[in-house]
C-alpha cells in the first residue's frame, strides 16, 4: 500500500518542507521547530473552544479536533502541526471502557491483568477510525505546505495504563506482569501494538506527513526488559506504517539509557528528552540518526535571557547530528505563556541552519 497521488508527501506540498527535510537528514532553509502539546491547555483559544466538552469527545469531534490542531500553527508559526488526540483514543474506538478523568488522566472501567482479560479485549475495526480520517482530512486541507504529524502511544505505555487501570508513578503492575505472566503480557502488548498501528496508519493515509510514537513510560524500564518485553511490540506497531514513505519518530521520557534500542525498533528519528544533551545523544546513536528536541520545558517560565541562552545551547549541541528538529524535551506545561513559545520559534528561525 502506498499513498494516493493527492497525499501531501506525493503531490509536493510537504515533501520539501523544513520539517521533512530535517527528518530525512537534509539541511533545510530554516531550522524546523514544533512543540509537543503545542495544541492544548496553554492556549486561551483552546480553553474557550473546549468549554463544556469532555476530552475524548473533543478528540472524536472531527471539526473540533481539526481546529485545535491548527490553533498553534496560526499562533506560533511552527513548522508542523501535531494531530490533537489522546493515546487512549484507539482503546475508546475499539470499545474499551476508558475515560480521561480531569486531574487524574486515563482511567479504565476494568484493568486488564490476566490472559482472560486480554482475550476479552475487542478488536479495533477499520470503520471505527473514520472520525480520525475525517479530522486529519479537514486539517491537511487547511495546512497547505505545513506538515501534519500523526500521533500514537507506544504499546508499553498503553499497556501500562491498561494493567494499572489508571496513571501510575512506578508502573509496578506492567513490570511485574511481563515477568510473572509473559504470555499474557505478550498478548496484551500485541493487542496494543495493533491498535496504535492502525491508529497511526489511518492518520498517515488521510494526509499526515510523518508519525510519532510516544512511549511516555518507557523510562521506567531497564534495557533488558525493554529489549525483551517491549521492543517487539513497538516494532509491531510501526510495521503497520513502515514502507509508506513517511518519516517515523520515536520519543520517550527518561529513556537516555535505551535510546539505541528505541531507534532499533525501526524509526528514522529519535526524540530526546531534556535530561540528555543532544551531542551525547548523537554520540550514543553513532552520529547517523536525525534528532528531535530537547529544550527543557521548565525554562519556558525562566527570564528570557536564561531561556534564550538555553535554546542556543540546544541548537549548538545538535550541530553534529545529521538532522535536527527543535522541540521540547517533554510537553508544553499548561501554565506556559503562549507569547514565550512564539518568541522561541522566532529565535530558532533567526539562527542559520
Amino acid at each position: 500500500m502506498t499513498f494516493s497521488a493527492s497525499h501531501p508527501l506525493v503531490d509536493g506540498r510537504t515533501s520539501d518542507s523544513p520539517l521533512i527535510a530535517a527528518y530525512q537528514g537534509r539541511r533545510p532553509d530554516r531550522r524546523p521547530v514544533w512543540f509537543m502539546r503545542q495544541a492544548g491547555r496553554s492556549l486561551p483559544e483552546y480553553r474557550k473552544l473546549r468549554e463544556g466538552t469532555a476530552m475524548l469527545d473533543a478528540c472524536l469531534d472531527p471539526g473540533m479536533a481539526s481546529e485545535i490542531t491548527l490553533q498553534p500553527v496560526r499562533r506560533h508559526d511552527v513548522d508542523a502541526a501535531i494531530f490533537f488526540s489522546d493515546i487512549v483514543i484507539p482503546l475508546k474506538l475499539a470499545g474499551v471502557d476508558v475515560d480521561i478523568v480531569p486531574g487524574v488522566g486515563p482511567v479504565l472501567g476494568s484493568p486488564v491483568r490476566t490472559a482472560a482479560d486480554v482475550a476479552a479485549l475487542p478488536e479495533l475495526t477499520d470503520e471505527a477510525l473514520n472520525p480520525i480520517r475525517e479530522a486529519v482530512g479537514k486539517t491537511v486541507a487547511e495546512l497547505g505546505s505545513t506538515p501534519l504529524i500523526g500521533f500514537a502511544g507506544a504499546p508499553f505505555t498503553l499497556a501500562a495504563y491498561m494493567v494499572e487501570g489508571k496513571p501510575s508513578r512506578d508502573h509496578l503492575g506492567p513490570r511485574t506482569m511481563m515477568h510473572a505472566d509473559p504470555d499474557a503480557w505478550g498478548a496484551l502488548t500485541a493487542w496494543a501494538a495493533d491498535a496504535s498501528g492502525k491508529f497511526l496508519r489511518a492518520q498517515l493515509e488521510a494526509g499526515a506527513s510523518a508519525a510519532q510514537l510516544f512511549d511516555s513510560w518507557a523510562g521506567s524500564l531497564g534495557l533488558a526488559d525493554y529489549v525483551n518485553h517491549v521492543a517487539p511490540a513497538s516494532r509491531r506497531a510501526l510495521d503497520h506504517v513502515r514502507g509508506l514513505g513517511a518519516p517515523l519518530i520515536h520519543f520517550g521520557t527518561g529513556t537516555s539509557e535505551i535510546l539505541v534500542a528505541m531507534h532499533d525498533v525501526g524509526v528514522d528519528v529519535v526524540g530526546v528528552d531534556y535530561r540528555l544533551p543532544l551531542d551525547e545523544a548523537n554520540r550514543r546513536l553513532g552520529g547517523t540518526v536525525p534528532l528531535q528536541g530537547n529544550i527543557d520545558p521548565a525554562l519556558l517560565s525562566a527570564p528570557w535571557n536564561v531561556l534564550e541562552e538555553h535554546v542556543r545551547s540546544v541548537l549548538s549541541a545538535a550541530a553534529g547530528a545529521p538532522g535536527h528538529v527543535v522541540n521540547l524535551g517533554h510537553g508544553v506545561p499548561p501554565e506556559t505563556d503562549p507569547a514565550v513559545l512564539t518568541r522561541v520559534v522566532e529565535l530558532v528561525h533567526s539562527v542559520a541552519p
